[in-house]
């Protein structure tokens, strides 16, 4: 064997070296270091997509995003099917407001993985993050097809609904939520909105109810919750909802207090 070609065995050993000791501290979260085993691999060996990939995701942990950024370029650069690379670099444009940018990442990430539910959950965020409540919609829908148990895109679906005005649909993806995360405050919450405005009062306490049982500092569900209640003439537990909001919430102080004066 030539010398170059021992050297190079050699170079290739100690980037990979550097490269698992890198990933043993991502395990024990010793992130800096991380970055540092990651740029010796990278030096060592600069085609090495999978280290940049990991030092973009050590970055993402620490909230860096413009670095991260540039690791999962790189990565995409190297290795331009890594569909997991697009999805990451789409999350931080979102991160960064650029919300087209990251539907073109997205976009790319499903071409290449299909059955990436989070990509179309992510994909329908940013859509209507830019007002396209029926393409985000459609986004929702597609990732509870492929992974039914994801309660946020049932909640975020359910919230699309509601803003469309289709309040019967919006209660029935708050039911999947609630059904999925029977800890899901908001998704109480939101339902028992659509349910005071049907009209059905009752049924919206109840929700706002377990919202704030789930939540005791959940300001909006009390204040909704006295609405309702005043609603149903019920001006006193009224009150008391609008104080306790103000008690949870002093921001909300300004507004219970002229309800408030409506019911004296």
């Amino acid at each position: 064997m030539s010398d170059i070609k021992v050297i190079e065995r050699n170079r290739k050993k100690e980037a990979e070296a550097y490269f698992n000791e890198g990933n043993a501290k991502l395990v024990i979260s010793d992130y800096q270091t991380m970055i540092a085993d990651g740029g010796k691999t990278i030096e060592i060996d600069p085609k090495n997509a999978e280290a940049y990939f990991n030092r973009g995701n050590v970055k993402d942990a620490l909230g860096n995003y413009q670095s991260m950024s540039v690791d999962w370029d790189k990565t995409i650069e190297i290795d331009p099917k890594n569909a997991e690379a697009y999805f990451n670099r789409g999350n931080v444009k979102v991160a960064l407001g650029d919300h087209q940018a990251a539907i073109e990442d997205y976009d790319r990430a499903i071409e290449l993985d299909p059955k990436n539910a989070k990509a179309y959950y992510n994909r329908g965020n940013a859509k209507v993050a830019l007002g396209d409540h029926q393409a985000a919609i459609a986004d929702w829908s597609q990732s509870v097809a492929i992974d039914p148990l994801l309660a946020e895109a049932y909640y975020n679906r359910g919230n699309a609904k509601f803003g469309l005005g289709d309040h019967q649909a919006a209660i029935a993806d708050w039911d999947q939520s609630i059904a999925i995360d029977p800890g899901f405050a908001e998704a109480y919450y939101n339902r028992g909105n659509a349910k005071a405005a049907l009209g059905d009062y009752q049924a919206a306490i109840a929700d706002y109810n377990q919202a704030t049982w789930l939540n005791p500092i959940f300001s909006r569900a009390y204040y909704k919750r006295g609405v309702a209640r005043d609603a149903l003439g019920d001006h006193q537990g009224a009150a008391e909802d609008y104080d306790r909001a103000i008690e949870v919430d002093l921001e909300f102080r300004h507004t219970m207090a002229e309800a408030i004066q409506r019911l004296l």
